[in-house]
């Protein structure tokens, strides 16, 4: 702590026995070593809190970063990501059979539905791709499934900020 020798502490030590007496000089003593442990014990205490303000800092921060975390998990939807990309190949399949339909020389656009293009009535029933293709009712299944998901999700979120304003108050 403080760089004193031997020889200085000895030259203090001689100081205080002339300048003090030794009669007073145990006494003395005795009063710089209380001083010295209450000073010690101060700045152990001061020490305490400070490192006891750090960890409340430190918790304070750990519990906002696992709110952080906490709220992003709630949040986070994995299938939301599927769920668009599918509706969007459901679209462009949608679109893109429409159109080869609409562009097929020969197609007859007053013909019945169920009837091959080359034959009349009683021909073989011919099925359109449309047809054949459950994409428009996935698409339309998968478009539910997202409303509900989202309402169920702003129904949760309705119900949180209600709970955060009752605590609140």
């Amino acid at each position: 702590m403080f760089d004193i020798s031997w020889s200085e502490f000895l030259l203090i030590g001689v100081v205080a026995l002339i300048v003090i007496g030794p009669k007073e000089l145990p006494t003395v003593m005795r009063t710089m070593g209380q001083w010295t442990r209450k000073i010690r014990s101060m700045a152990a205490d001061f020490q305490n809190q400070f490192h006891e303000a750090m960890r409340e800092a430190e918790m304070a921060d750990l519990k906002k970063q696992v709110d952080d975390i906490a709220q992003d998990i709630k949040d986070y939807d994995p299938l939301k990501d599927v769920r668009t990309d599918v509706e969007a190949i459901g679209k462009d399949l949608n679109r893109d059979l429409n159109e080869n339909l609409s562009t097929t020389p020969g197609a007859d656009p007053n013909r019945d539905a169920g009837t091959d293009a080359g034959e009349g009535p009683q021909g073989p029933v011919a099925i359109s791709p449309v047809e054949a293709l459950p994409l428009p009712q996935a698409a339309a299944d998968l478009q539910e499934q997202a409303d509900r998901q989202r309402a169920v999700e702003e129904r949760s979120a309705a119900k949180a900020s209600s709970e955060s304003a009752g605590h609140a108050e």
